[in-house]
């Protein structure tokens, strides 16, 4: 399949699919967390695609590959703070086991894209 627009990457809908499941997650959270870790936890997750989307409309290489690396950044700090919210009991361990899943998916997938713009140069 032809990439035309960032759009067209699977990394990018990945990480688009990983917000609404944060924001559906951080749902549940109580209300005095609504500017802490909720808040935290979904600017995290919306940094992800963004940064994707950023990155593929930028000119060179070396641009792209800076902002997919702020993209694992994000993912990485999104990481920290589900475990948080499940040792808070903020999360059920299926919902944070879960979550936990699809941002290793997507860590994967960011690393793959990384990996095949280094060797394209």
């Amino acid at each position: 399949m032809e990439i035309k627009s960032y759009r067209d990457l699977r990394v990018w809908q990945a990480g688009m699919e990983l917000v609404v499941q944060v924001y559906r997650l951080t749902q549940g959270f109580p209300r005095h967390e609504m500017y802490g870790l909720t808040n935290q936890m979904r600017r995290a997750a919306v940094s992800i695609p963004s940064n994707i989307a950023e990155g593929h409309t930028r000119e060179s290489s070396k641009e792209y590959l800076h902002h997919l690396s702020v993209a694992q950044g994000s993912l990485a700090e999104l990481e920290t703070q589900i475990e948080i919210a499940a040792r808070l009991a903020y999360l059920t361990s299926d919902q944070a086991a879960q979550a936990l899943i699809e941002v290793a998916s997507l860590g994967k997938q960011l690393h793959a894209l990384r990996d095949a713009l280094q060797r394209r140069g």
